[in-house]
């Protein structure tokens, strides 16, 4: 006779080993494409986004899916990726998973470590590209992959949407926004470049972030120009002086403060979280938003003080054409972070009134694209209310705006909703983005591995997952 304790314990052992072995599968199809793809670099001079398109391309084809369902885009020299996960009978319009392809550059120069080959310490993987945005497209493209073996049939498309040049002139995601009828027939998109958990720095989770709203970007670049002439013979003026006085001018000046419901509550259920004086400043902000203290504070933390105002920097210089010649000119890119609903040309009359010298020209770089701020929908809220809490049970879910800028603000301005759902929890002040030795938690790279198969579940299927 059998004993039904036995037989229920081994069931549940066999069950425990089968769902073990397909998680150790999945990681390591994760951890080998992000290794693949960061070991390509993809900046904007390389012209290797194609390369990357390709390759992930025959890994989602050798994944189970057919060649008519995978499109690799050129343009420009940039590459795109589009793939279909197709539903069995439509019942919903199409759902869009975003990312990019391209990384900012990255000198082996500058870096500690190789910036474009992954490695590791005990805590951390390390790499260009380690969190924006190759976390996001490995993790998709590894999901796409187990959904189909696990034969997961969705009642709606599922789209990955892969942009070629997100860095720099987001020309390949104009073109997939505007050019493709199928996505532009998509009810939503979750982008994997924005939003995701916080963490403080024991670790601790403080809340999740969905981004739902995001900065208007805008660059300039602004130039002194002058006669020039021999270094002998010095002028009294000088392209580089009157421009350095035009930097320190923007250096020193500030925005004013301004706030949505959305920032305010950021700032309130974040302030609750922290001690410490950005803690306060963050709850006093969020009840006065106008309190000067509150605001000088949260004006020196670079993770937050995007979150209060427009915001205006200087990334680069170029200036003189030869040491012994007086400069002839003297240019440097100002590059800007809108606060939504104000207008790029008021931004630019600002900056001119701040440099106050009519010899400095100003010439804004590209089409500034300002995008509407997305309606949390109910559908989405709850699938990554459940994606979240099957790591952290309970933790709250909290509408954000985003102080960058990504490829969702094309998608919101055809007329897509769109929501940051990045599947990382970090330290905000700890991922390095753009910067030197971007990094990833090797443990909040294992925990985000069932995130997106939890969402894709919710939200393309009856049947939770």
């Amino acid at each position: 006779m059998r004993c039904p304790t036995l037989f229920l314990s081994f069931m549940l052992v066999t069950t425990n080993i089968q769902a073990d072995t397909v998680s150790t599968v999945h990681f390591q199809r994760t951890l080998d494409i992000y290794r693949a793809i960061i070991s390509v670099d993809t900046s904007k001079t390389k012209n290797n986004t194609i390369r990357i398109a390709n390759y992930l391309a025959s890994e989602l084809e050798a994944g189970g899916f057919s060649s008519d369902l995978i499109n690799v885009i050129s343009l420009n020299g940039f590459g795109s990726l589009v793939v279909r996960y197709p539903a069995e009978k439509a019942i919903h319009r199409p759902m869009l998973l975003l990312g990019h392809l391209d990384v900012v550059e990255a000198f082996d120069e500058d870096w500690v470590r190789p910036p474009f080959r992954l490695t590791e310490d005990e805590t951390n993987y390390y790499a260009r590209g380690a969190i924006d945005n190759k976390f996001g497209v490995a993790q998709l493209v590894s999901t796409f992959i187990r959904l189909k073996k696990e034969e997961f049939v969705p009642n709606r498309d599922v789209f990955l949407v892969f942009s070629g040049d997100e860095e720099t002139y987001m020309r390949t995601t104009r073109m997939l926004v505007n050019e493709l009828p199928e996505l532009r027939n998509a009810e939503f998109a979750l982008n994997s470049d924005s939003g995701g958990g916080e963490l403080d720095g024991s670790g601790k989770a403080l809340l999740y972030a969905l981004q739902a709203a995001e900065k208007t970007y805008a660059t300039w670049e602004i130039t002194a120009r002058n006669p020039g002439g021999h270094s002998s013979r010095p002028r009294l003026d000088n392209a580089i002086y009157e421009l350095s006085d035009a930097i320190k001018a923007i250096q020193n000046f500030r925005f004013p403060v301004m706030w949505t419901e959305m920032t305010l509550s950021y700032f309130e259920n974040m302030g609750r979280r922290l001690d410490g004086p950005v803690g306060n400043a963050m709850r006093t902000f969020a009840v006065d938003p106008n309190n000067e203290e509150a605001s000088k504070r949260l004006f020196r933390e670079p993770s937050y003080v995007g979150t209060t105002r427009t915001t205006c920097v200087v990334t680069m210089l170029r200036a003189g054409h030869a040491e012994n010649a007086l400069p002839q000119s003297a240019t440097a890119t100002i590059n800007c972070r809108i606060f939504p609903g104000i207008l790029a040309s008021l931004i630019e009359k600002k900056l001119v009134s701040v440099v106050a010298n009519p010899n400095i020209e100003f010439r804004l770089l590209d089409e500034v694209v300002e995008s509407p701020i997305s309606e949390l929908r109910p559908d989405v809220v709850r699938a990554v209310t459940r994606a979240v809490h099957d790591r952290y049970p309970g933790l709250q879910i909290i509408p954000t705006m985003e102080s960058g800028a990504t490829d969702g603000a094309h998608f919101r301005r055809a007329g897509i909703p769109t929501f940051g759902v990045g599947g990382i929890f970090m330290n905000p002040d700890e991922s390095f983005a753009h910067g030197l030795n971007e990094r990833v938690p090797i443990k909040a790279f294992k925990d985000a591995l069932d995130h997106w198969s939890i969402i894709i579940g919710d939200l393309a299927s009856d049947i939770e997952r």
